[in-house]
């Protein structure tokens, strides 16, 4: 059986993770959750990630675009999905995202997320 492509999910708040975990699994993804916080980016332990889920509003910590930077070294092959509350995808994101989704809809998530990895 294939394996599932892993999404990394990366959000300021830990209900959000959840939540957004819950919606790829049950999609048939594989959720890695990664909280932002006080102190950066505590990247998992996965070798490979397919895709990224990205909230824009980070909270006071780190904005999208210096969490942009940070996976896009670590993971320079996944394609970034960008999740907001906004009506478009903000211009300086431009650079590192390869889509946007506004929150709401998780069939259009789910959607994206599938036209973005294998």
């Amino acid at each position: 059986m294939p394996e599932k492509p892993s999404i990394l999910i990366v959000d300021d708040d830990p209900l959000h993770l959840q939540l957004y975990g819950m919606i790829v699994e049950k999609a048939g993804f594989r959720g890695l959750p990664m909280l932002v916080a006080y102190g950066g980016l505590k990247f998992p332990e996965a070798d490979q990630v397919d895709a990224v889920l990205m909230d824009y509003r980070l909270g006071p910590y780190m904005t999208a675009v210096d969490a942009s930077r940070q996976i896009k070294e670590r993971y320079p092959a996944a394609p970034v999905l960008l999740l907001s509350d906004l009506y478009d995808a903000p211009a300086d994101t431009a650079p590192f995202i390869h889509g946007f989704v506004r929150k709401g809809s998780p069939e259009k998530l789910i959607a994206a997320l599938r036209a973005l990895t294998p």
